[in-house]
């Protein structure tokens, strides 16, 4: 038991730590002529709202349905996930604060690490490769989540990457409670991730997408078919294990 404990808790440190990872490439200031600032940051923002959308279509939601076993259910849990993270945008104000890369990194690293706690127990061998997709998705949005930190007041660059070195703990936190809690109640844990898909699919089309686009440029679009395809890529590679 406490070699699969540091099984779960190694996993998720390792994709959670891709956060910060993501947040030391942003800090390079000038690759080109306003090329970082402009079609290199959309194209991100646009690669990482591409994974968010392949890890509902191929994760999250296969997922969270074949928890609950199929059950009709599952769309109004996704609907009732949109609603309740329509309900916390308002409240925390994060339009105002424009950081809804933050909040849809979180909205999709949390429910992965719990469920990929989970799989530790239900499919081991699944358990890496899940590890490596959640990192995959974690660079990008930890690099848009350090532009969106460092543009608010009182965010240093030292402050924001200690912040987001810090949420990396959520990784193992998770991990745990799945692995401990939610690997004996798969209905529960299915309606947590079917209700993070349906916060997910309300941020891309009212934050992330908007934010990604540019006038007269192609690489914003690409970006999102790039990151949908890359999740739909490493999906592929769980399930011919």
């Amino acid at each position: 038991m406490i070699l699969d404990v540091l099984y779960v808790v190694g996993l998720t440190a390792l994709a959670g730590a891709c956060i910060p990872l993501g947040g030391l490439l942003a800090r390079i200031e000038k690759i080109g002529p306003n090329w970082l600032e402009q079609e290199f940051r959309h194209f991100l923002i646009a690669f990482g709202g591409g994974i968010l959308l392949g890890a509902v279509a191929v994760v999250l939601v296969p997922q969270g349905q074949s928890s609950m076993g199929g059950s009709l259910w599952a769309i109004p849990t996704i609907v009732a996930g949109g609603l309740l993270f329509f309900l916390v945008e308002r409240m925390l104000g994060l339009r105002r604060r424009e950081s809804p890369q933050l909040m849809g990194l979180m909205l999709d690293f949390v429910p992965e690490a719990t469920a990929l706690g989970g799989l530790a127990v239900a499919n081991p061998g699944m358990a890496p490769l899940l590890a490596v997709l959640i990192a995959l998705q974690n660079l990008p949005e930890g690099f848009n989540a350090y532009r969106e930190l460092c543009a608010l007041p009182g965010y240093t660059s030292k402050k924001t990457l200690a912040f987001m070195a810090v949420l990396v703990t959520a990784g193992p936190i998770a991990g745990l409670l799945g692995y401990f809690f939610l690997s004996e109640q798969p209905v529960l844990l299915g309606a947590m991730m079917l209700a993070a898909s349906g916060g997910i699919l309300y941020l891309i089309f009212q934050d992330i997408a908007p934010q990604s686009r540019l006038d007269r440029h192609w690489g914003p679009p690409l970006g999102a078919v790039v990151g949908f395809c890359l999740a739909l890529f490493s999906h592929e590679l769980v399930t011919t294990v």
